[in-house]
């Protein structure tokens, strides 16, 4: 009981970080993109994504293998994370050489390779906490990451907002990034070392250095894999179609990214029943798999209509120098959908020790997303990345059911009739929206839309009173 408890209070804390982590990073990009604009807003996030990419090499899946191994054995953290570290050192060094190497092959200006060599420090830093936080995982608990996910989230945009107001640029932006990494790094050290009393030294044991490469390598793979999926676009796009272009998809990217808290907190707790289901019922499995799929559908479907007809109201959060976003936006948030469903499909895949599938399938994207965007990019700029980003996700979605319809016998009825329901709901109250935003607040529109759209499905039977304690009692267990 006392483990469930905990795994509860993980779930919990997890969920909350999460969110105040998502909100608090939105609204720093707002201000960030409404005062330096698209080409600067362009050279800042380029800095991030190109060193993101590199910082796999760094990391290979250790911190994966520190999580399970330590929750295994805790006595053995130490020996671990002393020869996990020996293997960084080195891979850190190859890292740092490569960032320098390439961000000037490629030619850019001083000002963008001073964002990079800052953003590579925080590449560094953000790696080694990772390391430690990992085993502090393994020891069953997520409390003080939490903590720390939002302390930096805080300090960026207490540091960063404050020196773009005193006029500090772009450079003291990346400073008060450099500012936040710092802090996480010290404090995930003290934590290691004081609460969780792991010691930290540097214990060279062969055998264990060729048992953590073999654990590793597939942690490794779909790392690499899902690292260049999610990023290299936005390198792509600035090599190929330059800096406004990537300030631009940024918008679209940034208002995704920050509405996955959903189904992220939704499949924190939902992958340890699927686990369990997998060993004691199979039944309950289908069932558990089928009702996330019918609220991620309930969830991301008046989501994308909504955010189709008030785009170019959104748009004016960042200020009207983002007009041109308003269809890469309209574009990117229809993969929505499918960002959502596949969180449960990924999910029942590694809870049926079905892990390898996840990779090839994002082995498979990820070489298709490359593709596409060397073909679109240079025609389409951002809007080829966002038409990317929508067939690559429904690539991915067809790719996962394949697998699933070999594990579960899932038939789609269900689902579609669930869909058709929402679906309808969703473009009524996408007209509501549409006809009421010419002469209503936007906030007070999206409310009134929200309710009608909630009532409305309510009336077709796509949600039921059962249904929302359902979702409620998911979030507790």
């Amino acid at each position: 009981m006392a483990k469930i408890g905990n795994i509860a209070k993980n779930t919990s804390y997890l969920t909350l970080a999460l969110v105040l982590q998502k909100v608090i990073s939105f609204t720093y990009f707002t201000l960030l993109a409404r005062h330096v604009g698209p080409a600067n807003l362009g050279k800042y996030y380029f800095a991030i994504s190109f060193t993101t990419i590199f910082a796999i090499l760094i990391d290979l899946g250790f911190a994966n293998v520190l999580t399970r191994e330590v929750a295994k054995n805790s006595e053995k953290a130490g020996k671990w994370l002393s020869n996990i570290l020996i293997l960084k050192l080195p891979l850190t060094i190859l890292a740092l050489v490569a960032v320098f190497i390439l961000i000037n092959v490629l030619g850019y200006d001083s000002l963008t390779k001073n964002l990079v060599y800052i953003s590579s420090i925080c590449m560094v830093l953000d790696s080694f906490t990772t390391t430690f936080f990992a085993v502090v995982r393994g020891f069953h608990n997520l409390k003080y990451e939490s903590i720390s996910s939002v302390i930096f989230q805080l300090i960026v945009l207490i540091f960063g907002y404050g020196a773009l107001l005193a006029g500090g640029g772009l450079i003291a932006a990346m400073l008060a990034l450099a500012l936040a990494s710092t802090f996480n790094f010290v404090y995930s050290l003290i934590i290691l070392k004081r609460k969780i009393k792991v010691p930290l030294k540097f214990v060279y044991d062969k055998a264990l250095i060729k048992e953590i490469i073999k654990i590793a390598w597939p942690f490794a793979v779909y790392a690499i894999f899902q690292r260049l999926y999610t990023y290299l676009d936005s390198v792509l796009l600035s090599v190929l179609a330059g800096d406004v272009q990537v300030g631009l998809y940024q918008i679209a990217f940034k208002i995704i990214f920050a509405l996955q808290f959903l189904p992220m907190a939704f499949t924190a707790s939902l992958y340890p029943a699927m686990s369990s289901y997998w060993q004691n019922n199979r039944g309950q499995l289908l069932i558990s798999f089928e009702r996330a799929m019918n609220y991620l559908i309930i969830i991301s479907l008046p989501i994308i209509i909504g955010t189709i007809v008030l785009a170019d109201k959104i748009i004016l959060l960042f200020s009207q120098g983002y007009s041109a976003a308003v269809l890469p936006l309209e574009i990117s948030i229809i993969a929505l959908f499918f960002i959502f469903i596949n969180f449960p499909i990924g999910s029942l895949l590694n809870a049926c020790d079905h892990q390898q599938k996840n990779t090839l399938n994002m082995g498979i994207v990820m070489l298709v997303s490359i593709v596409l965007n060397l073909l679109l990019i240079p025609r389409l700029q951002a809007v080829g990345a966002s038409l990317t980003v929508l067939i690559t996700n429904f690539l991915m979605f067809i790719l996962g059911m394949y697998w699933v319809k070999k594990i579960i016998p899932y038939r789609y009825g269900k689902n579609l009739k669930i869909f058709a329901k929402v679906l309808f709901a969703s473009l009524i109250m996408g007209i509501i929206v549409f006809l009421g935003k010419k002469y209503l607040n936007v906030f007070l529109v999206t409310i009134i839309g929200a309710i009608v759209y909630f009532l409305l499905l309510m009336n077709l039977g796509g949600f039921k009173k059962e249904d929302f304690l359902s979702v409620l009692k998911s979030f507790k267990r």
